[in-house]
């Protein structure tokens, strides 16, 4: 692993979320007549061009606790002092304020506030699976702990970090598919196998509270994933949702833009999407296949670039 390997996740991921934030809950229908094909200003949420959400925010955040914290431990109180600052103070914001929080999120963030321990916060029922914590958890693949683990271990820190905003299993195990995919990806496998990774190794290992929840992916699951039809393929906030669509994104794409632009042209939650596979796909392509033009209005792209670097530095701490 290098800094461009780096730099590609959470560049990839920013630049995704970027092309996104315009469109966001705008309908498929509404894309099919007016496609995304470059960074766009103002839309949705009146953000200059190359302005990041949520997604990317709290990517961040995740990023700056693993490296501040280092190799040999990951901290969920650190990391949750940072969620709060950047809800109440902007931290790790592209314009200085927060204009987009998912409601189990900041619901997640209050209970933070009042004193609720980190593995406690997140919500736990059924209805509590939104994409809060898939679209954040990318960084964790990069962190020592997590790639030495075994398997069990690798699912009990992925909860960990997953509980301070999502305490659900079913959001648990979707981080986890996406983690193990991504980590496929560090291995230098193509998409496709990458995903035959997952289906040959991963659901025989799974915890029990994982495993409950398998049936919920089995399209994640499927070796023919790719081959679903566009119009079965869902874009909502739903955290299976989710996944699928950024995995069949990833699957069916041949380069970095491609990719991306597929995922945010499936409308509905377009930042979100577009973030899952733009992690996936920066990952997987490098740095140097984002376009340049949009990477050249990416807010805070210098530190973005500084930050992906500093969270090799930890690993080779």
């Amino acid at each position: 692993m290098n800094m461009n390997t780096c730099r590609g996740a959470l560049l990839g991921l920013a630049v995704g979320d970027a092309l996104g934030v315009p469109v966001e809950f705008e309908s498929r229908a509404r894309r099919r007549l007016d496609p995304v094909v470059s960074m766009r200003e103002y839309g949705t949420h009146h953000q200059p061009a190359g302005t990041w959400s949520d997604d990317a925010s709290l990517t961040f955040c995740l990023a700056e606790s693993l490296t501040y914290v280092g190799p040999y431990a990951i901290d969920v109180t650190d990391l949750s002092r940072r969620f709060m600052n950047w809800l109440d103070a902007g931290y790790w914001t592209p314009h200085g304020r927060v204009f987009d929080v998912g409601v189990a999120t900041r619901e997640a963030i209050v209970r933070l506030r009042e004193g609720v321990a980190p593995e406690k916060a997140g919500g736990t029922r059924e209805y509590d699976n939104g994409n809060g914590a898939l679209m954040r958890i990318l960084p964790l693949v990069f962190h020592p702990l997590w790639q030495r683990a075994a398997a069990a271990e690798r699912q009990r820190i992925t909860h960990k970090v997953c509980s301070l905003t999502h305490g659900h299993y079913r959001s648990t195990l979707g981080c986890y598919l996406y983690l193990e995919l991504a980590w496929g990806l560090l291995q230098d496998l193509r998409p496709a196998q990458a995903h035959q990774r997952v289906l040959a190794e991963i659901p025989r290992g799974l915890l029990p509270s994982l495993a409950k929840e398998a049936p919920s992916y089995r399209r994640v699951l499927d070796e023919q994933l790719a081959l679903i039809p566009e119009a079965d393929i869902q874009s909502s906030g739903y955290v299976v949702h989710t996944l699928e669509a950024a995995l069949w994104c990833l699957l069916r794409g041949e380069f970095y833009a491609d990719t991306v632009l597929t995922a945010v042209n499936l409308g509905d939650d377009a930042d979100t999407t577009g973030a899952v596979a733009g992690g996936l796909a920066g990952l997987c392509y490098g740095a140097a296949q984002i376009p340049t033009d949009w990477l050249a209005v990416l807010v805070k792209r210098p530190e973005i670039e500084a930050l992906a670097d500093r969270l090799v530095f930890a690993k080779n701490t």
